[in-house]
């Protein structure tokens, strides 16, 4: 189980370097829409309020040119995660799974002991996944979701589990119809990529994802 736990923690924040920020406006078919999901519109503003807090952050922090330079591309990887958010809820609906507010908490609580305090918690989250304190909740939550769907559909630490956990999510994906503002690139249901950027936290969760922690 603490590999699971820190393994969550070790998304790297190279994710974040490769395409730079894109000045997002809305399209002609979602005027103000940075994209539009299961008919339900993400705004423009949203993602930039979320950029903003981690900006902010990484401005406090005193790691804060070295941050800022490895996430030029936070505006997509923000309305990345917003996008994925929806797609491993509407996974977490058909899987019959949920996360409770005290297994956010309880979670939480156990990441801060093993990362030595609320403040170092933090910091982590900004440094390695560019998650603003105000926004680890949410990233702790699909953590856990995440892990959730891949037992509840048996998609253990095997190549089989993997194909198994990418279908379920693709199938989500689809299901939404997510149609994405071009400026941030075109979303792909099948790679859940938006346009040359993908996290790898499907196969991160599931390769630590093993039959033992089924119960846990």
């Amino acid at each position: 189980m603490h590999r699971r736990r820190r393994t969550a923690l070790t998304v790297s924040a190279a994710l974040f370097a490769a395409v730079p920020l894109l000045a997002a406006c809305g399209n002609e078919a979602h005027p103000g829409a940075a994209a539009v999901i299961g008919g339900e519109r993400i705004e423009v503003s949203a993602v930039q309020a979320k950029v903003r807090d981690v900006r902010d952050a990484q401005q406090a922090s005193p790691q804060s040119a070295q941050l800022i330079k490895d996430t030029g591309q936070l505006g997509r990887a923000k309305l990345y995660d917003l996008i994925v958010d929806r797609v491993v809820q509407r996974a977490a609906d058909d899987a019959g799974v949920s996360v409770s507010r005290k297994e956010i908490q309880d979670e939480r609580d156990t990441l801060m002991k093993q990362s030595g305090g609320e403040e170092q918690l933090a910091a982590m989250y900004l440094q390695q996944r560019g998650v603003a304190p105000g926004q680890l909740d949410d990233a702790v939550r699909r953590d856990i979701l995440v892990g959730k769907i891949a037992t509840a559909i048996g998609a253990t630490n095997s190549p089989q589990g993997q194909q198994r956990l990418n279908e379920t999510f693709t199938a989500a994906a689809k299901s939404l119809d997510i149609d994405v503002n071009p400026r941030y690139g075109a979303w792909d249901d099948t790679k859940l990529e938006l346009g040359m950027y993908k996290a790898p936290w499907i196969t991160q969760v599931s390769q630590v994802t093993a039959p033992v922690e089924a119960g846990a």
